[in-house]
């Protein structure tokens, strides 16, 4: 395999724009930059995760693999080229079947859950959140520019697993899931009559 990187530093990017692998430039704030950057840092607390989780536990495999995927994604999005696509229609249902499977050995939802119950439990809502600040970018970025619709199918469905994950991690070792204690409200609206 050749070298990728031969320099880390090309100063390049000095006057505030970047290259794609396509060669083109474009400013650091342009949405498809934007959207690159939320998956990076989506794939960095991803790392932060698995180092709580135990080196064979299943799902220490399965978000490794979600690692993957997203740098594939995050590679869809460098290259430019809508007819450049790594993330299909089989990645996003082996995902839905993974949520399904996950989802069945959990206790249905009678109220909305807190992000916590553990370290890695939080760690995963943190990742859920910045997953859909992800997606949204990526929506933002397909309002502009051609880009695989399936890329932001496959973040929407991420953040699905994530949520999913966290409850599973917060059960962990008798844990517990931390529900939502909502305040009665102080004032309710009035009805509107017809």
């Amino acid at each position: 395999m050749a070298n990728r990187l031969t320099r880390i530093y090309t100063r390049s990017g000095d006057k505030g724009t970047t290259s794609l692998a396509n060669g083109s430039k474009v400013n650091k704030y342009h949405p498809r930059i934007e959207a690159l950057g939320d998956t990076d840092e989506l794939n960095c607390l991803l790392g932060v995760l698995l180092a709580e989780l135990a080196a064979q536990e299943p799902l220490r495999i399965l978000l490794l693999q979600c690692q993957n995927d997203l740098f594939d994604l995050g590679g869809e999005l460098a290259v430019a080229d809508p007819g450049y696509t790594v993330i299909d229609t089989e990645v996003i249902t082996q995902m839905e079947q993974q949520i399904d499977a996950l989802n069945s050995q959990l206790p249905p939802l009678k109220e909305f859950i807190l992000p916590g119950g553990n370290r890695a439990a939080a760690l995963c809502h943190q990742a859920r959140s910045v997953c859909r600040r992800a997606e949204r970018r990526m929506v933002e970025l397909a309002d502009q520019e051609m880009v695989n619709p399936l890329s932001a199918t496959y973040l929407n469905r991420f953040s699905d697993l994530l949520f999913v994950v966290a409850r599973v991690l917060a059960r962990q070792n008798g844990g517990e899931e931390v529900l939502w204690q909502p305040r009665k409200p102080a004032h309710k609206p009035e009805q509107q009559g017809g």
